[in-house]
């Protein structure tokens, strides 16, 4: 399986977007740049995000987006089921009863071993993205990064925020 890229954009911007303070905003255009992302595609995930109320955003000169609930009500599985939707990542298709060698009166009835297989990986990857809040990468990224970094990111989001 994978992810469109805008998935880690999401991920990405949803981080930021943690780390704002109070009242502040960040545009798709400073997401974009702060990522070197291209702004339009970026404004698709963005709107995906906006639609499912993980972020909030606002127009006019001083708008932007903000996160739409605290960092720790928002998992990485809801970030990732906005950007691509909630259903299962296999589908299963029945290729089995195409067989020609399979009885009429002997049609398989439910799902395979292969279905099942599959979505129990799935509902496993799911509950792991499930377990993990943006607050949590927050913390993460403030004990992993180097404070240098963390300052000149910090600063540089926050001559272009909007309050």
């Amino acid at each position: 399986m994978q992810l469109r890229n805008q998935v880690e954009w999401a991920l990405h911007c949803c981080a930021v977007l943690a780390g704002l303070p109070e009242g502040a905003r960040l545009s798709t255009r400073v997401l974009a740049e702060f990522h070197g992302v291209p702004k339009d595609y970026l404004s698709k995930a963005l709107q995906n995000l906006a639609q499912a109320g993980l972020i909030e955003g606002s127009l006019g000169p001083s708008g932007g987006y903000r996160l739409g609930r605290p960092a720790a009500e928002i998992s990485f599985l809801d970030v990732v089921e906005a950007v691509e939707g909630a259903g299962r990542s296999f589908a299963c298709t029945e290729i089995r009863c195409n067989s020609p060698c399979l009885a009429e009166d002997h049609k398989p009835r439910g799902p395979c071993q292969i279905a099942r297989v599959m979505w129990q990986a799935d509902a496993a990857w799911r509950r792991e993205l499930q377990a993990v809040t943006l607050s949590e990468l927050v913390a993460t990224l403030a004990q992993e990064l180097p404070a240098d970094q963390l300052t000149a990111a910090a600063e540089w989001m926050a001559e272009r925020a909007g309050r």
